[in-house]
């Protein structure tokens, strides 16, 4: 009975162990990530092109979520991701379409300038 009860308080007390210990810990040295550069300066926003495929239209939001290949202007992989944009951009949209599109990106806000069907 010793037993069981040493082993459930062990396995109960093995996750806020591990919290404590990564408090310190450095994300950047455990998680390479030196190829993706996700955040921007507040002050700056780039223009980088894209290809990919619609994957959820929100016409009452002004998003569209797209699975997009990388992005080499920004260092990003591909992904997928919401994007702001207008009802125009929207209305001629369908899910599942193929598209080429033109966006700015100010930290991890992205507008689409343009989309087209491929």
């Amino acid at each position: 009975m010793k037993t069981k009860l040493t082993l459930v308080l062990a396995m109960a007390l093995t996750p806020a162990a591990f919290a404590e210990e990564m408090k310190g810990m450095d994300m950047k040295q455990s998680m390479p990530m030196d190829n993706m550069k996700m955040e921007q300066s507040d002050t700056e926003a780039q223009t980088a092109k894209a290809t990919g495929t619609v994957r959820k239209i929100k016409q009452d939001k002004g998003s569209v979520t797209i699975a997009h290949g990388p992005v080499p202007e920004l260092q990003w992989p591909a992904m997928v991701m919401g994007f702001k944009a207008t009802v125009e951009q929207l209305e001629d949209l369908q899910e599942g379409d193929e598209i080429e599109f033109e966006f700015t990106s100010k930290g991890m806000n992205s507008t689409i300038t343009s989309i087209k069907q491929l």
